[in-house]
C-alpha cells in the first residue's frame, strides 16, 4: 500500500464517502473533511501528499470563487502543496484558471474511480519530483556554506590584504574574467571564492578546475564533455565542468600549465560562450563567470611564445596579485592563532599556545611556501606538541627560522627547492605524502621537482 497521505474537501458526504472507500484500498492515510474552514488546522496538523479541492461549498453557487480562495489559503500554508480541483463539467474554465493560480490539476464528478487514481498517482510523482528539488537546493546550499567554511575570508590586517579587499568588493559584482597571480600558497583560490560568494552569482556553482591535474588527453572531457561512444570508455552521456558551471562560476586554477593546443581550445569556447562535447557537433551555449589563477609568469611565458598573448587578454579584464607571506609578515601572528584555534578544536586540544619567543621566530621566518605552509606547521605541530604551550620553533619549523643574510643571497627558487627537499627528506622520499603535506597535488609536485633537478 502507498504510504501518501490523501485530504479531500468538498460538502458532499457522498462524494467523500465514496471517495474514501476507494481510495483507503491504495493509500495509507485517506482524510475526509466537509467544512472548509478546518484547513488551516489540519495543514497545521499534518502535511499532506495529495489534497483533492472541491470548488464550490455552497448550494447554488457555481462560480469556483470559495474555490479560488481556499487554494490561496493552502498554498499560502504549503507552497509545495499539490492540489487536484474537484469540478463539474460546466467549470471546466474555471478549473483551468485556477492551475494558472497554482492548482495542479482537476477531476470531473461524477468521475471514474480508474481516472481519479491515475490522476492522484501522477500527482504524487510531482510531489516527490517538488520535494527531490527542495532537497536537493537545501543540500547544494548546505554543501556550498560548508566549503565556504574551509575558504573564510583571509585573515590579516596589512595594508596588501586590505588592497585585495577593496579589490574584491570592486570586482565581485561585475561579470569580468579575472586573473590571478601569485606563488602557491598565497589564497589565490580564496580570492576566487570571495569574488564568487559576493557576485550576483553566488546562489549558483562555483566549480574549481585543478588545471594541472588534468592529462592532456583528458582536457576536453573533463571541461567540455563527451556523448556516449566518443572513445572507449565513455559509455554514457558525459557534462564537462563549463556545462556545470553554467550560470555560476568557473575557477581554472594553474591555468600557466596549459599547453598551447589546449590553449587555443579553450579560448574559442570563451569566445564563442559555447562548448561543444568530445563527439558531438552540437554546440551547447554557456554563461560562466571565468576566474583564472597562476604562479607561474604569464608576460614573460607570451615573450617566449609559451602563452597565447590572446588567450591571456581574454582571462585578465582585471588582475589581482597576491603577496607572499614574507611580504605580508605582520599577518603571521594572526594566521597562526587562528590555524591554532583551527586544529585545536580539530585534534580536541583547545587550550593550545604560543610561547611569545617562537612566535617571534615564526614573524622573522621567510616562509617560501607562504600561507599553506603556515598552516600544515601550526597543524604539525598542534599533533606533536607534548603540553599545551608550543615552545620548540624547531618542533615548528625543523630548520634555524632566521631570514637570509644580506650578503648572501638567495633567490625565490633555492629557497623552493630547498624546502622541497627538506619536505621529501622528513618523508623519506615519499612523493605521494610530501605532495599531500605541501598542499598541492602529486603532478604538482613532479613538475617541481623535475624544475629543480630533484
Amino acid at each position: 500500500m502507498d504510504q501518501s497521505k490523501i485530504l479531500i474537501i468538498d460538502d458532499d458526504r457522498d462524494v467523500l464517502e465514496s471517495a474514501r472507500m476507494f481510495l483507503k484500498q491504495q493509500f495509507a492515510t485517506v482524510k475526509i473533511e466537509s467544512d472548509p474552514e478546518r484547513i488551516p488546522q489540519l495543514l497545521s496538523e499534518q502535511e499532506y501528499d495529495v489534497i483533492l479541492l472541491d470548488m464550490n461549498f455552497r448550494k447554488g453557487v457555481n462560480d469556483g470563487e470559495e474555490g479560488f480562495y481556499w487554494l490561496d489559503q493552502i498554498l499560502t500554508i504549503d507552497p509545495q502543496a499539490v492540489v487536484i480541483l474537484i469540478t463539474a463539467y460546466g467549470e471546466v474554465d474555471t478549473a483551468v484558471k485556477a492551475m494558472k493560480k497554482g492548482a495542479t490539476d482537476f477531476i470531473l464528478k461524477p468521475w471514474k474511480n480508474q481516472k481519479l487514481l491515475g490522476t492522484i498517482l501522477a500527482s504524487l510523482q510531482l510531489r516527490r519530483s517538488k520535494k527531490q528539488v527542495e532537497k536537493l537546493q537545501v543540500t547544494q546550499a548546505a554543501l556550498r556554506d560548508d566549503i565556504d567554511v574551509n575558504y573564510s575570508d583571509f585573515i590579516g590586517e596589512s595594508p596588501a590584504i586590505r588592497r585585495i579587499h577593496d579589490m574584491i568588493d570592486r570586482v565581485a559584482g561585475t561579470d569580468a574574467d579575472v586573473l590571478i597571480l601569485g606563488e602557491n600558497g598565497t589564497g589565490k583560490e580564496l580570492v576566487a571564492r570571495a569574488l564568487h560568494r559576493k557576485s550576483h552569482r553566488s546562489h549558483n556553482v562555483f566549480i574549481s578546475v585543478d588545471i594541472g591535474a588534468i592529462t592532456e588527453t583528458l582536457f576536453e572531457s573533463e571541461l567540455f564533455g563527451h556523448v556516449t561512444g566518443a572513445f572507449t570508455d565513455a559509455k554514457q552521456d558525459k557534462p564537462g565542468r563549463f556545462e556545470i558551471a553554467s550560470g555560476g562560476t568557473i575557477f581554472l586554477d594553474e591555468i600557466g600549465n596549459l599547453s598551447l593546443p589546449l590553449q587555443a581550445k579553450l579560448l574559442t569556447v570563451l569566445q564563442q560562450r559555447t562548448v561543444q562535447r568530445v563527439g558531438s557537433n552540437r554546440s551547447i551555449p554557456i554563461d560562466v563567470r571565468l576566474i583564472s589563477a597562476t604562479n607561474m609568469p604569464l608576460y614573460e611565458m607570451v615573450a617566449e611564445k609559451k602563452f597565447r598573448q590572446d588567450l591571456l587578454y581574454r582571462i585578465n579584464t582585471v588582475e589581482i596579485r597576491m603577496p607572499a607571506l614574507r611580504e605580508r609578515s605582520e599577518d603571521i601572528p594572526l594566521l597562526a592563532e587562528h590555524f591554532l584555534r583551527m586544529y585545536g578544536k580539530k585534534y580536541k586540544r583547545p587550550d593550545m599556545k604560543i610561547d611569545k619567543a617562537v612566535m617571534n621566530r615564526l614573524f622573522r621566518y621567510h616562509w617560501p611556501g607562504n600561507i599553506r605552509e603556515l598552516q600544515h606547521t601550526i597543524e604539525r605541530a598542534v599533533i606533536l606538541n607534548e603540553g599545551n604551550v608550543i615552545r620548540s620553533a624547531e618542533l615548528l619549523i625543523g630548520t634555524p627560522v632566521s631570514k637570509p643574510k644580506a650578503d648572501k643571497p638567495v633567490t625565490l627558487e633555492e629557497m623552493e627547492k630547498q624546502f622541497i627537499l627538506q619536505s621529501l627528506e622528513e618523508h623519506n622520499g615519499n612523493v605521494s605524502l610530501t605532495a599531500r603535506v605541501l598542499g598541492m597535488t602529486r603532478t604538482a609536485l613532479y613538475r617541481r621537482m623535475k624544475k629543480h633537478g630533484i
